[in-house]
C-alpha cells in the first residue's frame, strides 16, 4: 500500500503553515514502520512564508525536512511576489510551477491534502 502525500499550502498565513506542519508530523507519527513520502508544495501568496525573516517557521521546516519532508516552492509565485531566491529557506526545492508539480505527484500516486 502507498502512503505518499502532498500537502498544498497557498495562503500567506502563518497559522495555516503551522497547521500543515502539524499534519506532516501527525502523518509521520501515524505510520510507524511504513514506507512513505510527504511533499509540501507551496505556491501563490504562501511563498512569502518560506523566507529567512520567518525564522520560527524555518526552524520547524528544517526539523521536518531532516525527517524526510520535501518542500517544493513554485518559481512562478517566487517571481510574482518578488521573493529573492537568496532569502528562501535552505533545503527547499524550487519547481517551475506549483500546480504542475501537484498534478505530477498525483499521477505518481500521491494523495492530496490542503490544510
Amino acid at each position: 500500500m502507498y502512503y505518499d502525500l502532498i500537502i498544498h499550502v497557498d495562503d500567506n498565513d502563518k497559522g495555516r503553515l503551522n497547521l500543515a506542519f502539524n499534519n506532516v508530523a501527525n502523518y509521520k507519527a501515524g505510520l510507524p514502520g511504513e514506507d512513505f513520502s510527504v511533499v509540501m508544495v507551496a505556491n501563490g501568496p504562501a511563498i512569502q512564508l518560506f523566507t529567512r525573516e520567518n525564522a520560527d517557521l524555518a526552524e520547524r521546516g528544517r526539523k521536518l525536512m531532516a525527517e524526510g519532508l520535501s518542500i517544493r516552492l513554485c518559481n512562478n509565485a517566487i517571481k510574482a511576489f518578488n521573493v529573492p531566491v537568496s532569502e528562501l529557506w535552505e533545503g527547499c526545492e524550487v519547481v517551475p510551477a506549483g500546480v504542475v508539480e501537484i498534478v505530477k505527484l498525483q499521477r505518481e500516486g500521491f494523495a492530496y491534502l490542503r490544510p
